[in-house]
């Protein structure tokens, strides 16, 4: 759910998605909710998504709150983080409400740029997955709720496996394929025709390679007391990305296509088992391949691991009208109805546990049969299998550095050399934190 890890765009339901992406200074004293305005009006809500996306939530918001407008205005995603650090910076007080790539949620609080929304810890926590609630929580407090929530699975193209007498993988999570299997057959499906046997959507990703390095025991590359210090050198991550540099070498994955541009090689019929999100979903189900669903992969030995995370949404500090901010903060991600609501213009998870339960079905019958399993199975991975993205707030500098060296890992350079640079390269820009 990306920035240059879970950056994306948003489309409507019927065939689209939305995913889903400076320096910290030192943490600034937030005042507590006071202040917080009349609790009616208007509440300036900023974001990077299409306003018809969240046309429905407001609607409905504003069905049980006549007192309150919410006015939502639009920021392109790649201008999003620089003008939330230019406005928020200047103390701007015509944002009231504004999302928060996940992520980013222990920078912006070091920052002194979100109200701490601490009072709501426990109803959050009892209507989220374990990982939605943590993600938000920073020198133990919490700086935004949860709105949408995102895992990966595997998808696979049934012709190009028949072609070459492949067995379907299972949806059941209990009969996961590891890698090393996934390799194998992806290999026998190359050899029958199909020009690629495997495909990351996020190619160059932390969001998505981050389960190869966990799966290994790599851990999450962060690390430490005050999670500034860098882990990338171990046996894990350097088997994680030798066996990631090794699918594009032997020409199993194709080098030159970026992220986001690879779903059309997937239903173009051309690659056998391709890793995607739940959003690509209503995308696949309006094409021609026949396809099927399965877990994401893990490694032999190793632990089940997948992504997961999206968007929080969070309040301004300098806001003048805070009370009605948080109401409509409250509705979109703990009241299920109004989380419910941010889905409904766009294929993505709703972070609400109560709301996943009545999304599910109906994701899982926008692909009939090829999609039978998916609730049961997005719902374990939830629950059981799901790890966020590492709380720091030196996580931006990591993420960009990384992507960095997953792009050249990919384009052939030696990996553990590749992996040092990376950490020293962190390492002196965490200096500055």
């Amino acid at each position: 759910m990306k920035r240059k890890v879970l950056a994306a765009t948003s489309l409507l339901a019927a065939g689209a998605m939305f995913l889903a992406g400076c320096t910290a200074s030192p943490q600034k004293s937030v005042p507590a909710l006071g202040n917080e305005g009349p609790g009616t009006g208007t509440v300036n809500f900023l974001g990077p998504e299409d306003p018809a996306t969240f046309a429905p939530v407001i609607a409905a918001f504003h069905a049980k709150n006549p007192d309150i407008t919410v006015k939502y205005s639009q920021v392109p995603f790649d201008q999003l983080n620089s003008t939330l650090q230019q406005r928020l910076g200047a103390k701007d007080e015509t944002i009231d409400l504004y999302t928060v790539d996940q992520p980013r949620v222990s920078q912006l609080a070091a920052q002194g740029f979100l109200e701490d929304l601490s009072d709501l810890k426990d109803r959050t926590k009892a209507a989220v997955p374990e990982a939605q609630f943590s993600v938000n929580i920073y020198d133990g407090k919490m700086w935004a709720l949860p709105i949408w929530n995102s895992t990966q699975l595997l998808f696979f193209n049934k012709k190009a496996l028949d072609a070459a007498g492949v067995k379907y993988p299972s949806s059941d999570p209990t009969e996961r394929k590891t890698w090393e299997e996934l390799v194998t057959d992806a290999k026998a499906v190359q050899a029958a025709g199909t020009k690629y046997g495997l495909l990351l959507e996020q190619v160059e990703a932390y969001y998505q390679l981050q389960p190869l390095a966990e799966s290994a025991g790599g851990g999450p590359g962060i690390t430490g007391d005050k999670m500034l210090t860098v882990d990338i050198t171990n046996a894990g991550w350097e088997k994680a990305m030798q066996w990631y540099s090794d699918t594009f070498s032997s020409g199993l994955s194709p080098r030159g296509v970026g992220g986001f541009q690879t779903s059309p090689l997937f239903t173009s019929g051309k690659v056998a088992y391709f890793v995607g999100g739940p959003w690509d979903v209503g995308g696949f189900s309006k094409s021609n391949i026949d396809w099927g669903i399965a877990p994401m992969p893990y490694f032999e030995g190793g632990s089940k691991v997948t992504p997961t995370g999206s968007w929080s949404w969070g309040i301004n500090p300098a806001s003048k009208n805070k009370a009605a901010a948080k109401k409509f903060l409250e509705f979109a991600s703990l009241d299920p109805a109004g989380n419910l609501a941010t889905t409904a213009a766009t294929t993505i998870i709703p972070a609400n546990g109560a709301a996943t339960e009545q999304y599910l079905p109906k994701l899982e019958a926008l692909g009939g049969n090829k999609t039978k399993g998916l609730a049961q199975l997005i719902a374990h991975e939830n629950s059981e299998s799901a790890k966020p993205r590492p709380v720091s707030v030196g996580y931006i500098q990591f993420e960009e550095i990384m992507g960095k060296a997953f792009a050249d890992i990919r384009n052939g350079s030696p990996v553990n050399d590749r992996l040092k640079q990376a950490a020293q390269q962190i390492t002196d820009a965490w200096k500055q934190l």
